[in-house]
């Protein structure tokens, strides 16, 4: 079992920045790659950015450019910078923790909520 609290979100600018962090709690953590995935209005849950074990990383198309995820083994967090936001943005961003090869070992946190507004 993989405990994922996130926080960090709240109220930006367009153009301006958040900062959300993950902490994971559990075993063998490693072993999980590390996601932030967001639901805006009217659409479905879409991946923002991942990370393994080893720090590869990927992103969802609307993240490219604008958003770097990076992981802390020690700490086990998961932090996902997102910067020149855009109202589009506006959203609930999820952490996800899924085993790289037991991939029904999937864990979500409650999520945070992004509200980006002038």
């Amino acid at each position: 079992q993989v405990q994922l609290v996130e926080s960090g979100g709240g109220l930006a600018q367009p153009g301006g920045s958040l900062r959300l962090t993950c902490a994971a709690s559990g075993k063998n953590l490693m072993f999980y790659i590390m996601g932030w995935y967001r639901q805006t209005p009217g659409k479905e849950r879409e991946l923002a950015a991942v990370i393994t074990g080893s720090l590869q990383t990927g992103y969802g198309d609307d993240a490219k450019g604008r958003f770097t995820i990076s992981r802390d083994n020690a700490r086990n967090t998961v932090v996902l910078q997102l910067n020149n936001l855009k109202p589009e943005d506006t959203g609930v961003y999820y952490c996800n923790a899924r085993h790289s090869l037991f991939t029904d070992l999937d864990f979500w946190g409650q999520g945070t909520q992004v509200t980006v507004s002038s």
